[in-house]
């Protein structure tokens, strides 16, 4: 995923920990950097994209940086059916692909489909809960073409 509209700049990253009274440290910045380059990833895969570049750092590090940033609310994380944590860079709204054979997520920007999901559950009451946000993901796998996924 390359950088989007909607992924954090480095510089509006670091204003984002500022606020959050963090520095803005070498790790965190690389790991960011990565998270830019990747969109969804685990340590794992930030750790050896980071790797790539020279720079020694360890999975725990990285894990415990990216956990940090979603409690913060500047990433979001995701589990996946493989019972591995994948961290968003994407923090606005919208719907994920979830390919279950590979384990990867893709952003899908609709903001008229949100709208029309959010409205109709917006009508509906769930007795003894309060909605507190919706998140849209649809589980997918790869067709037999072997044509990447539209989104």
């Amino acid at each position: 995923m390359a950088h989007t509209e909607h992924t954090p700049s480095v510089e509006t990253f670091k204003k984002l920990l500022k606020a959050r009274g963090l520095k803005a440290t070498a790790q965190r910045v690389s790991v960011h950097q990565a998270m830019m380059e990747l969109g969804h990833a685990s340590a794992d895969m930030v750790c050896a994209k980071i790797s790539e570049t020279g720079a020694k750092v360890t999975v725990a590090s990285v894990y415990n940086i990216l956990s940090q940033l979603a409690l913060l609310g500047i990433y979001k994380h995701r589990l996946s059916s493989n019972n591995k944590m994948y961290f968003d860079v994407n923090n606005c709204k919208h719907i994920h692909l979830y390919d279950v054979y590979n384990h990867e997520y893709r952003d899908v920007m609709d903001e008229d489909l949100i709208e029309t999901v959010e409205a109709a559950l917006r009508k509906r009451r769930f007795k003894g809960y309060k909605v507190d946000a919706i998140d849209i993901q649809i589980l997918c796998h790869p067709s037999h073409k072997k044509t990447p996924l539209a989104y």
